[in-house]
């Protein structure tokens, strides 16, 4: 006899001005570009076109009404892009918003769903 699935939940938290502009995507795209120095590099990591990844940065921007990246047109050096601090102070309290909700859920969660676990 199969053992039924763990009853579990899912939960997206994205940041609002007029609409959508900070959730997991652009999140990771950030986060790529502070990694990989480099817009372009984030967007072959996540397997879209770099307009794509430009365009979703550009929404982003454009909600915030700050910017998000530093970019360093080629040169000798190559080019490349890093996150303001701006941006950085958003990703870090994006992720302490994440952590404590998640954490707020899962005790109610477990409260009310606690006859089914």
């Amino acid at each position: 006899m199969k053992k039924d699935p763990a009853l579990t939940y899912s939960l997206t938290l994205r940041l609002l001005k007029n609409e959508r502009f900070l959730g997991p995507g652009v999140v990771t795209i950030l986060e790529l570009i502070e990694r990989e120095g480099s817009l372009n590099k984030a967007a072959q990591t996540m397997a879209i076109s770099y307009n794509k990844a430009w365009r979703i940065v550009q929404r982003a921007e454009s909600q915030w009404d700050r910017p998000l990246l530093e970019t360093k047109v080629g040169g000798p050096c190559g080019g490349g892009s890093k996150l303001t601090p701006d941006a950085k102070v958003l990703l870090t309290k994006y992720h302490q918003f994440e952590t404590e909700t998640y954490q707020l859920v899962d005790q109610v969660f477990n409260e009310i769903f606690q006859e089914f676990l």
